[in-house]
């Protein structure tokens, strides 16, 4: 065994099992220095991620103290940080997980670059996608545009079975110093929103493989059937571990595909989701001013509102649209950080076909308020719903929210589990929305809910298509 100590700057990864670049460290041989940093990337995040990534590091730390290590916290820029550390414990080497979008690439370059001018080695290893970007070409040797392809080429692939949790890390003689993670104040910006969101959470990698155990059990069979149904839980739930690395990418790809040799129906549109989150990276990586701009540029000139002080933009955050699926999935975004897929484009479709909303007003406010925020992920499926991006919604199908509430939603189960308003005895999550909200918005239950919505199902539709008559898509 080498006495030299490896850092492993944790990123997101926060897991013991099939995690490659924990492997990695391990056959370095040396004593183990595992690293959290707050650096400029996690500084950047909006409020829910931002919380929601230090609870993680906490969670992951009580894992790393079973086997022996321990997680160490430290703030600053990635490179001057993890240089002063590599110098303070005479560490050799550092080695990461690699992430793809533009702001950690960035990092990412900078801190290779400071580790090797100083005689480090540093590495950045595979292990949040099946498939690393650059891996998949079309038959002319470029990057995929469109999803459908990309599924075909990737399918019949074979991807490395998972890598069991070690049971022992071993340690350096001295643990360097560490910072008081709750001094970091990664949760400020939540304000009393917290204490409402935190009983929602799937934190940490043993309830994230329990929530994967129980959906292959019970949930994957009828998934191709249920996952858009809003009045059932038909949806694996696993977005939220998987932006954190809480639970691995090739274990949930086995699990679904293992369900597949089993005959289970739903099983394969499982495994064509966890693609699609490939996808997303895929397109990050090769086109990244997809996360800022439009895809398609010829979009650049369309007249949508940017302006997010219009009362339409503040009722849709606020769950105030007067449509009640719209609404209904506004307020199960700030009560449980999270949303259902179904609604996530429903609400999308809204604000920038019927309220005419440029799509980065969406963008920035999921990513304030998801804690299953992925940049790649959240850049794609707002270019998509409002068609300037690739694979994107064609421009002329705007959804109609109160259909499609109709046909997912029968019974209003969802809509009534999630308003408040017009309830003689609402339930505990509807009201709980009221607790999580600033008080600056001077909601309340009693409040009449809106007669009407601010633009109807019919209005908008006519307004949009209006918009894009004659325009050169």
């Amino acid at each position: 065994m080498s006495e030299q100590p490896v850092i492993w700057w944790v990123r997101r990864d926060l897991r013991l099992s099939d995690n490659p670049t924990l492997q990695k460290v391990l056959d370095a041989g040396g004593p183990v220095i595992p690293v959290f940093l707050c650096d400029e990337v996690l500084e950047g995040m909006g409020a829910a991620p931002k919380w929601r990534f230090g609870l993680g590091a906490v969670a992951f730390d009580k894992a790393l103290r079973e086997v022996g290590s321990r997680l160490i916290f430290r703030r600053g820029p990635a490179a001057k940080t993890l240089l002063a550390l590599a110098e303070e414990t005479e560490a050799g080497q550092v080695l990461w997980t690699r992430n793809y979008d533009p702001e950690r690439r960035e990092v990412d370059t900078d801190v290779k670059s400071a580790l090797k001018d100083a005689g480090l080695q540093a590495e950045s290893v595979a292990g949040h996608v099946l498939n690393e970007p650059w891996s998949v070409e079309t038959g002319s040797g470029g990057f995929y545009k469109v999803y459908t392809p990309f599924w075909k080429a990737v399918r019949v692939r074979d991807f490395p079975e998972p890598i069991s949790a070690p049971s022992k890390i071993p340690a350096p003689t001295s643990w360097p110093q560490s910072d008081d993670i709750d001094g970091w104040g990664l949760g400020d910006a939540m304000a009393r929103g917290a204490d409402v969101v935190r009983g929602h959470l799937c934190l940490g990698e043993s309830a994230a493989r329990g929530r994967l155990g129980a959906f292959i059990a019970d949930g994957i069979g009828a998934y191709d059937k249920n996952r858009d149904r809003l009045d059932l839980d038909g949806t694996s739930g696993l977005s939220e571990p998987l932006a954190y690395g809480e639970i691995g990418i090739r274990t949930c790809w086995h699990a679904g595909a293992r369900a597949m040799a089993d005959g289970k129906p739903g099983a394969e549109t499982f495994l064509k989701e966890l693609i699609w989150r490939d996808f997303a990276t895929h397109l990050v990586f090769h086109t990244p001013h997809i996360t800022s701009g439009n895809w398609r540029p010829e979009w650049d000139a369309f007249p949508w509102n940017e302006d997010e002080r219009l009362a339409e933009v503040r009722a849709w955050k606020r769950g105030r649209t007067g449509v009640r699926v719209v609404d209904a999935a506004m307020r199960e975004l700030y009560v449980s950080g999270r949303m259902h897929n179904r609604t996530r484009m429903l609400v999308a479709s809204y604000l920038t076909k019927h309220l005419m909303c440029h799509w980065k007003i969406g963008l920035n406010w999921f990513a304030d308020c998801l804690v299953d925020w992925d940049p790649a992920s959240n850049a794609m499926g707002w270019q998509w719903s409002a068609g300037s991006g690739p694979d994107a919604t064609p421009y002329f199908r705007v959804f109609n929210a109160e259909t499609q509430a109709e046909k997912f939603d029968p019974a209003e189960t969802y809509r009534r589990r999630w308003l408040a308003e017009g309830q003689g005895d609402p339930g505990a999550e509807a009201l709980s929305f009221f607790d999580a909200i600033p008080s600056s918005w001077g909601m309340a239950q009693g409040d009449g809910y809106p007669s009407q919505p601010i633009v109807s199902m019919s209005a908008g539709r006519d307004r949009a298509l209006a918009a894009y008559k004659n325009r050169d898509f």
